[in-house]
């Protein structure tokens, strides 16, 4: 199967199961201990501004590295989703990212019409959190430098934000990139930005060097609605009331995992799981089962494959007299 019919089966374009790009694979140094919480505070809710685009209509945009031919410093977005009800991390959110090349140009507007940089979505860890890797933004006339993102929970709910940057450092790594940066220095204070003027410190990331890239490293802590580890994707209505897949538990594993589901109705199951790729690793089951409680258990060394650490999606597909239907989730080998 194909890296896009794999895409398309999760359902994107109807709900947020997909899977994340493993950040054990990217170049990850950031240090989680400089990062203040924010006291599980909801999220302020913004504009998604003239140049969202959907995401979830184009299974292109599922990737980690965002930057396609874009020019600038290398930077390491990285979100933490939490739920306000209990501070807990939500797994298996979708996350999407857009914003402006170096220049304040965005991808698919305008001169760009047809481009698709600065523009990808990952699903969520056992820890809530995923990584992006891009460029650190530009600015343009009327708005001071930023990022916008979605946390897309299921159908019924989504949240819409956008985060910027400390100023002093935002403007020092402009002013250590004038061949890059050849706007200078981002002239707006948070208070003469319309999105920040009204209030600016959930939306404030951290922004650290990283030497091994030699860009710089962001960090933002966002809260939504909903309860950690589960939030509300058990309303999904992906799966058609047909079945309910459950996290594979333990996650992250090292040798052996179990992955729980239960089928309202007979169907024949199949249970599949791939790569960062969308290329399939394994089949783990082909079968027409009963309605029930059911475990698949999958090992690291499984028919002949060993399984290298990172993280795969796992996929289930029902089919029985009421339709096709599918779902995935992430899971972690270390």
């Amino acid at each position: 199967m194909k890296r896009k019919e794999f895409l398309r089966g999760l359902g994107i374009a109807g709900a947020g199961s997909v899977l994340i790009q493993s950040v054990a694979t990217s170049a990850h140094t950031m240090k989680k201990s400089t990062v203040p919480p924010n006291a599980c505070t909801l999220i302020p809710s913004e504009t998604a501004g003239p140049f969202p685009l959907d995401l979830t209509d184009n299974n292109f945009y599922f990737r980690q590295d965002v930057r396609e031919d874009r020019t600038g410093t290398e930077h390491h977005v990285m979100m933490r989703i939490i739920g306000t009800d209990n501070c807990g991390p939500m797994a298996n959110v979708r996350v999407n990212i857009w914003h402006c090349d170096r220049i304040g140009n965005y991808s698919g507007y305008g001169t760009e019409v047809g481009k698709t940089y600065l523009r990808g979505y990952q699903i969520t860890d056992s820890n809530g959190e995923v990584e992006f890797i891009t460029i650190f933004p530009g600015w343009y006339n009327g708005r001071i430098a930023h990022i916008h993102f979605q946390v897309f929970v299921s159908s019924v709910y989504a949240a819409i934000s956008q985060f910027t940057y400390p100023i002093a450092e935002k403007n020092a790594i402009y002013a250590e990139n004038p061949t890059i940066y050849t706007k200078g220095a981002d002239p707006l204070s948070f208070n003469q930005d319309g999105v920040f003027a009204d209030g600016y410190a959930l939306q404030l990331t951290t922004l650290t060097p990283n030497t091994d890239t030699g860009g710089n490293d962001s960090f933002l802590e966002v809260s939504i609605e909903g309860t950690g580890t589960t939030g509300l994707r058990d309303i999904e209505p992906e799966t058609g009331g047909q079945f309910k897949l459950f996290a594979n538990n333990p996650n992250p594993f090292s040798s052996v995992t179990t992955i729980p589901f239960t089928l309202n109705n007979a169907a024949h199951v199949k249970i599949e799981l791939y790569d960062l790729n969308g290329k399939k690793v394994l089949e783990l089951i082909n079968a027409r089962m009963t309605s029930g409680a059911h475990n698949v258990v999958l090992n690291r060394g499984t028919n002949g494959i060993t399984l290298s650490p990172g993280s795969y999606a796992y996929k289930i597909t029902t089919e029985n007299s009421n339709g096709v239907f599918r779902q995935a989730k992430l899971l972690t080998l270390v």
